[in-house]
């Protein structure tokens, strides 16, 4: 009974069995996937990538939470339509990584390879898609000031407030000073723990 079931499931009960193991190789090597950097060198706006084939009740938020991790290195949103937009990084090294992403609503691509209308539209507005940088940080003092001297009024703000707004921007000077001296060391090969 046991070599009529064992017939049964395809196993061969006699020894004429002609080295039926055999390993195939398979076609595509999941484990170590290699994709290829896309060449951004030859195009125009190399930090500037398409953002494309996202359902039509995609808002700019939506669009900003899937790049939420590049907002604070520097981006925005250009549209191009309602299913196209245009994705502006602060450099090309990070919109190179941003291509590396996946998400299951949105598709990218480098501009190289957009369409017809996203290339258009870049050449179009090319002033407005320099590289996305962070907004420095700022003070309402010169504003302030420039104010209540074109009014001709006298300011309402007292002494102590002035001089804490003072010393603010005398330490934010110092601040932007000792980053650019830093940077300089640096390139210059100088020695930085003496700083």
């Amino acid at each position: 009974a046991e070599a009529a079931e064992a017939e049964f499931q395809g196993v061969p009960l006699s020894g004429n069995m002609k080295n039926r193991e055999s390993i195939q190789e398979p076609r595509f090597d999941y484990y170590n996937r290699d994709v290829p950097d896309p060449d951004l060198s030859e195009c125009e706006f190399p930090h500037v990538i398409e953002i494309y084939d996202f359902p039509q009740e995609f808002r700019t938020e939506d669009l900003l939470r899937v790049f939420c991790s590049y907002q604070k290195k520097g981006f925005d949103i250009k549209w191009v339509d309602d299913t196209h937009a245009l994705g502006v990084f602060s450099s090309p090294i990070t919109a190179r990584d941003a291509l590396g992403i996946k998400h299951t609503m949105v598709k990218i691509r480098p501009l190289s390879q957009a369409t017809r209308a996203a290339k258009a539209k870049a050449r179009a507005y090319a002033e407005f898609l320099q590289p996305a940088k962070e907004r420095p940080e700022t003070s309402a003092a010169l504003a302030r000031r420039l104010v209540i001297s074109a009014l001709g009024v006298r300011s309402r703000q007292s002494k102590t407030e002035r001089e804490a707004e003072l010393k603010k921007l005398q330490e934010a000077r110092e601040r932007k000073r000792l980053e650019a001296k830093q940077r300089e060391d640096i390139w210059e090969g100088r020695d930085q723990s003496a700083v």
